[in-house]
């Protein structure tokens, strides 16, 4: 999945400038439920395997809780939390209070060509403005949640790339890898 990523859009530059593509990655249920309880609603090993092969050796770029229910950095990616508490920290991470604070760090210590935004709720949301890219894990069932992905506006996002996988006995409900890309 690496050379879909070297393709990002970045016709929308981040709010910190720059010129790295902001790509979102995210698993949603059909009803765009992505936690509860500060935690995930699912648990299928090819999303986690999605997720660490499409991020590794990127920034990432997440909020507190999040991170508090990861309990540690994600290994092979530079890990960047924003959090309003201005005197929290966490090894082997950048603390920020923003998402443009996030990104502009980013920036200076990876020069990475693209920036991705890992959750959650209230981060999604922030970001979806500036972003180029959604790499998407569509759960295919409709879940009670307490935490949401953004509703994607189609007059804004266009549906690039779609592969369905069934459920098994490793993965309980069917799901689709899903790029969106902002429309020009």
């Amino acid at each position: 999945m690496k050379e879909n990523i070297n393709n990002v859009n970045s016709k929308n530059p981040p709010l910190g400038g720059g010129g790295a593509a902001i790509a979102m990655i995210v698993a949603a249920s059909e009803n765009n439920a992505i936690g509860k309880d500060n935690q995930l609603l699912w648990h299928l090993p090819n999303d986690l395997k999605f997720f660490k092969n499409t991020t590794w050796g990127f920034p990432v770029i997440m909020g507190r809780k999040s991170f508090e229910a990861v309990g540690k950095p994600l290994p092979g990616r530079t890990n960047i939390v924003v959090t309003s508490r201005p005197h929290w920290k966490a090894t082997d991470t950048i603390t920020v209070a923003s998402i443009e604070e996030g990104i502009q760090k980013a920036i200076a210590a990876t020069n990475s060509k693209v920036i991705f935004i890992t959750g959650g709720g209230e981060i999604y949301k922030q970001s979806m403005d500036i972003a180029d890219t959604i790499y998407m894990t569509r759960v295919h069932a409709t879940l009670d949640g307490d935490t949401f992905f953004p509703e994607i506006d189609e007059s804004k996002w266009q549906l690039t790339s779609n592969q369905d996988f069934t459920a098994d006995e490793k993965h309980a409900y069917a799901y689709s890898f899903q790029i969106w890309k902002r429309k020009a």
